[in-house]
């Protein structure tokens, strides 16, 4: 078995741990489990972080546990929120909870034979106890004193809302949680965030005061930029490990995108790459910021871990695109990956027939520009492109040969403003 516990403290993972986890780690094999809120049917890259400290904790040799909570999801974690949630029914439960099994199977191995990993879905329990039955196994080992002390929810209690006595009773839940893995499985140690950490020591004091044995909870640092702002936060939204939400080049240029300052950390946290590697690529960094090596490298391996390799390869190729002097040596599905976001307008095909239609109108149509006058300005000046190649003849007209495969024009003002012409 590796050092796990040292392998956490160089990869920046180690916020807060109870006493004798290094040791417990170093001893032998330790069941471990995280838990996974079931409100979408995806993962998103906030997630990543603890997904791979399942992973990282069966690569030592370990045996991780990842609880979905069909249970605990109809209640709602307080941890981290400034207000209720909107309560999800069963139904709804149950299908994000398969979306998420989904995810966890690219990381962690189901089937290997000493050290499996496990989902459960701690609905098996939470479902089927009693409410009196809970109040007294549970319920009477924790005092309204100890729960109001738990950092969530203080927080909540000085908000406007409030926090209902539903999210209130959720640090009893995971405890509820924690010990009955603890009973089935063995599992002596829960990590997660360090918004988590509450939640954990209640687990650990209710293992100690009825099973009066020692368990432990380690969690890590929750994550943000050099800049001040939440990890995975973006102006396009949330970005999905699902690729149906979050397209495979989207996700590659999430990372591509890396500050210089947060690429060290994010190759730590997030890829397998070993010490020699990571250093390396931070001495680039320092040396070469303009190359983005560390960067290209952490897009690779991330997108890898995520979608595969030919995605990352796919990535890659529409990465060049945006550099390229004519996009009609691309496909249609490439070309659409780049430019998913950008708006677009149907064209009729009868309207590129014989012969074709003026660039200076279809400039107008799509709104590049508010008036023919400033339509033949901006082509006059070089400011306007077709499929990447610049267009300065103001008697130009475009046909359906023009177009990728027949059916797509990229129309482009300045650097930075597209516009996608679908021929239908």
């Amino acid at each position: 078995m590796t050092d796990l516990y040292d392998e956490f403290l160089w990869r920046g993972m180690v916020h807060t741990a109870t006493e004798g986890v290094a040791d417990l780690l170093a001893r032998g094999r330790v069941t471990a489990y995280i838990g996974f809120d079931p409100t979408a049917s995806s993962l998103h890259v906030g997630s990543l972080l603890t997904v791979m400290g399942l992973a990282r904790l069966q690569r030592a040799g370990h045996a991780p546990i990842a609880i979905v909570g069909g249970g605990t999801g109809m209640i709602g974690d307080p941890s981290g929120k400034s207000q209720e949630r909107n309560l999800l029914g069963p139904e709804q439960i149950n299908l994000n909870v398969a979306g998420i099994r989904a995810q966890l199977e690219h990381f962690l191995d189901f089937d290997a034979s000493v050290n499996g990993a496990r989902i459960v879905n701690n609905a098996d329990w939470l479902g089927t106890i009693d409410l009196l039955s809970f109040l007294r196994d549970a319920g009477k080992h924790f005092t309204v004193n100890y729960m109001l002390q738990k950092e969530s929810v203080h927080r909540r209690l000085e908000s406007e809302d409030g926090i209902s006595f539903t999210e209130f009773s959720y640090q009893v839940l995971q405890a509820y949680d924690f010990l009955q893995l603890f009973d089935r499985y063995g599992c002596t140690l829960q990590l997660g965030g360090s918004d988590q950490w509450g939640n954990i020591t209640a687990g650990i004091d209710l293992i100690r005061k009825l099973r009066a044995t020692k368990a432990h909870g380690l969690v890590w640092p929750l994550m943000k930029t050099a800049a001040g702002t939440k990890f995975g936060k973006t102006e396009a939204g949330t970005i999905w490990l699902d690729a149906g939400r979050t397209s495979p080049f989207r996700f590659y240029q999430f990372w591509l995108n890396t500050d210089d300052r947060d690429v060290v950390p994010y190759l730590k946290s997030f890829t397998f790459l070993d010490r020699k590697t990571i250093n390396e690529l931070a001495s680039v960094t320092t040396s070469a910021p303009e190359q983005r090596e560390a960067q290209r490298r952490l897009a690779r391996e991330v997108t890898a871990s995520v979608h595969g390799v030919e995605h990352v390869q796919r990535a890659e190729r529409a990465s060049s695109m945006l550099f390229a002097e004519d996009l009609g040596s691309y496909s249609v599905d490439d070309v659409t990956a780049v430019f998913d976001d950008v708006p677009s307008t149907d064209l009729g095909a009868d309207e590129l027939a014989e012969n074709g239609i003026s660039l200076v109108d279809l400039i107008v149509r799509v709104s590049l520009a508010p008036s023919k006058g400033e339509a033949r300005r901006l082509v006059q000046a070089g400011g306007v492109y077709v499929n990447n190649r610049r267009i300065t003849d103001l008697q130009s007209r475009l046909r359906r040969q023009d177009a990728i495969d027949g059916i797509l024009l990229v129309l482009r003002k300045g650097s930075r403003q597209n516009h996608l012409i679908r021929i239908t």
